[in-house]
């Protein structure tokens, strides 16, 4: 398997990463779940995504159960989740980046994937109703409180990633070190162009 450093950071990822999103909790067996695990991380591969919103937090529940029954040393797998949708709820709390939500989606993810801290964290989205300043602040108390190691963005504009990163810069903050794109060869306007 071939690694990769996540951005500016040191941390080793494997080139393939196992996702959860129309699988686990939904579409997939259990079983097939933890064979699909399994395989993947006896090929190599270190990095296992999920979030909040995949099968409304079953996703997690499935990996979380695996990890724990697989008893895979902590420091020998990355995982992830994703906060911004919440988990089906209608309420303005229950969704988007402000600190109340990303710290309660953070608690339940933890509590979900049975895991002492997420490797990375996302922003699934950004969030127009929320201040940049209060979610930069969010993210990286969360790493500091060691909920978190790395946090990120996903389907974030350019414009949007460099704002992240001018106030982490103003307020000597730790700013996000990946973006998760949508980027395939039928999607590629944003990546290419931005």
């Amino acid at each position: 398997m071939e690694y990769r450093r996540l951005g500016k950071s040191g941390l080793q990822l494997s080139a393939l990463s196992l996702g959860s999103w129309l699988t686990f909790g939904a579409h997939a067996d259990d079983s097939i779940a933890d064979e699909l695990m399994t395989v993947a991380y006896e090929n190599g591969i270190n990095f296992f995504d999920n979030a909040e919103s995949y099968a409304q937090g079953k996703s997690e529940v499935v990996m979380g159960n695996i990890l724990k029954k697989k008893q895979w040393q902590r420091d020998s797998y990355i995982v992830s989740s994703k906060a911004f949708f919440g988990m089906g709820g209608v309420l303005p709390t229950q969704k988007g980046l402000s600190r109340k939500h990303l710290v309660e989606a953070c608690h339940a993810a933890l509590k979900r994937l049975q895991v002492d801290y997420l490797d990375l964290y996302f922003c699934h989205r950004p969030d127009k109703q929320t201040p940049i300043e209060e979610t930069v602040w969010t993210m990286h108390n969360l790493i500091v409180q060691g909920k978190i190691l790395y946090w990120g963005t996903s389907e974030w504009s350019a414009q949007e990633i460099t704002e992240a990163h001018m106030v982490a810069q103003r307020y000597q903050l730790i700013g996000p070190v990946m973006e998760q794109p949508q980027y395939n060869m039928l999607v590629r306007q944003r990546v290419e162009v931005e």
